[in-house]
């Protein structure tokens, strides 16, 4: 049987190695930093550009303010698709 969409996403998903922008642990631990959890390759384009840090460290903002509140995910938009945009015939 074929895999699902949503299937091979999550083996994408899975593949991927996740960390925050310090390499610390986001938010177990005595050392966590708060931080937002996003793939590497992502954080390394993020961060080679001032505008890329300026998300990072907005998006990491929005993981300590959500986490002070209790809760466990917070909507910071580093892991939004972008939208390919067809053109018109």
């Amino acid at each position: 049987m074929a895999k699902t969409k949503s299937q091979k996403s999550l083996d994408t998903w899975t593949k991927q190695k996740w960390t925050t922008p310090s390499g610390k642990p986001s938010t177990q631990g005595p050392k966590a930093s708060g931080e937002v959890y996003a793939p590497a390759a992502k954080i390394k384009r993020l961060k080679s550009t001032p505008a890329g840090r300026k998300k990072l460290a907005a998006a990491s903002r929005k993981k300590r303010k959500a986490i002070k509140v209790g809760k466990q995910h917070a909507s910071h938009g580093l892991h939004k698709k972008k939208k390919i945009r067809r053109k018109k015939r």
